[in-house]
């Protein structure tokens, strides 16, 4: 059974999230080395997600990673 991602929006600046930082800035064995953060999941507009989760923001696709930081993993294009 497929799963979809659940569409998140944008970023709301006055609602609490994780950084979202790009694939390449990402190293995951290391995680982030300017981004000073420890959680143990992600936030996005005030709602929470578990390490492993994956959103659409937009049409962007962001993993919640290790550290809780959100990275981008690329773009979903509609289909059409």
């Amino acid at each position: 059974m497929k799963q979809t991602m659940p569409q998140v929006g944008a970023p709301d600046p006055e609602l609490k999230k994780s950084p979202i930082v790009d694939h390449s800035e990402y190293d995951d064995r290391d995680g982030l080395t300017d981004v000073e953060t420890e959680s143990a999941g992600c936030y996005f507009n005030g709602a929470a997600f578990d390490i492993g989760d994956t959103v659409l923001s937009g049409s962007d696709v962001l993993e919640c990673a290790p550290r809780g930081v959100w990275v981008r993993k690329g773009v979903k294009r509609p289909k059409g």
